[in-house]
């Protein structure tokens, strides 16, 4: 069984009389590489900050290793930090920055220089140890401030939106590198960021975050096939979330018409929202589509068409196609049953948990 690294226990925060987190739960398993996902002022950067003891809890409890550490401070903490503007100090040059935590400790000189070059050679920075910070490139810096933070030897790594002072294509091979590094250390990572595409890349665990509540945690599969709720669709990737009704179990009912789909356990004719990607909607002909629409507008990606269109009740789909059409065009969609994800309204994690387990106890 994997061993939970870090726990938060009904952690609540507020400042005043504004609530930043709300009873938030969740477990972290020792050598994995987590993201907290989330829109600006979501509270995922206040996790972090919680975990690394800069903040403290106003409410609930944070084990790490199995032992409270609410009131244990930063400095004695088994984690490090690596922060959205490095943090490093100009004034020293590469190997002094990451050797200053280990001479903060007193660790002894040559032990110092000796995982330094351990260090520099992880993020792919042998023989730069005397190269001054500013002349550093923004990725160089990057490593530099990975190199200071793994120096240490942490239990737990912290990334808080570490990438994003990148541009787009020294981003996705930074990510590349710090998934390389993760699995070579094989310690625990917790990354934050806002980039959708950032997290489902690099992630064991995504933990979706949005008003100061968990949204879905699962891994970047489950949560992009499977979103709980509209706001874990909507901010996931590309969605066409349509009203519809539940007529029964495996049968959902779309613009007045019934399809076979994979979800079951809700209650007969409810009301729910159904999910289809843009990438499981195939374009075919009027008379073998199972739905009917006008194409808008269309949009060539390199790698495929992105297409809008609007059906005979005035609901916009996207669609993804490798095949060209012709905006004002009459088009059939098509899809297969698993391609058909239905929503209840706004349902918790929690919620969704407690009807699972009731409709499997019922099945069984």
């Amino acid at each position: 069984m994997a061993k939970n690294i870090l726990e938060f226990k009904h952690v609540g925060k507020r400042y005043d009389d504004n609530v930043v987190l709300r009873d938030i739960d969740f477990e972290v398993e020792a050598g994995k590489f987590y993201t907290l996902l989330g829109p600006s002022g979501s509270g995922k950067t206040t996790i972090l900050r919680i975990i690394a003891g800069f903040d403290q809890a106003s409410s609930g409890e944070i084990l790490f290793d199995g032992q409270s550490i609410n009131n244990v401070p930063a400095n004695k903490r088994q984690v490090n930090t690596v922060f959205q503007d490095y943090a490093l100090f100009p004034h020293m040059n590469v190997a002094e920055n990451v050797a200053f935590g280990l001479q903060i400790k007193g660790v002894k000189k040559t032990a110092i220089q000796q995982r330094v070059k351990e260090a520099l050679h992880l993020v792919r920075l042998d023989g730069y140890g005397n190269r001054e910070i500013t002349a550093m490139s923004g990725g160089q810096r990057q490593r530099v401030a990975i190199a200071r933070a793994i120096v240490n030897r942490p239990k737990v790594l912290l990334l808080d939106e570490a990438l994003s002072a990148l541009d787009h294509k020294l981003r996705v091979d930074m990510q590349r590198e710090l998934r390389q590094l993760q699995r070579q250390l094989g310690i625990t990572f917790i990354f934050v960021t806002h980039d959708q595409e950032e997290a489902l890349a690099m992630s064991d665990q995504i933990m979706i975050i949005n008003d100061g509540k968990i949204q879905q945690t699962g891994t970047p599969v489950d949560i992009y096939d499977e979103p709980l709720n509209h706001f874990v669709a909507d901010f996931i990737g590309e969605s066409n979330i349509i009203p519809g009704v539940m007529k029964k179990d495996y049968v959902v009912n779309i613009n007045g018409q019934d399809f076979e789909c994979v979800d079951a356990g809700m209650k007969p004719n409810e009301k729910v929202e159904v999910v289809i990607r843009p990438e499981d909607l195939d374009i075919t002909t009027v008379d073998q589509g199972k739905l009917k629409a006008t194409v808008d507008t269309q949009l060539f990606r390199g790698v495929d068409y992105q297409i809008t269109a609007h059906d005979q009740r005035n609901h916009e789909w996207k669609i993804n196609s490798i095949h060209k059409t012709r905006v004002g065009a009459q088009v059939g969609l098509t899809f297969d049953p698993e391609d058909i994800h239905v929503m209840r309204y706004n349902e918790s994690e929690e919620d969704f948990d407690a009807r699972l387990d009731s409709y499997e106890e019922d099945e069984n």
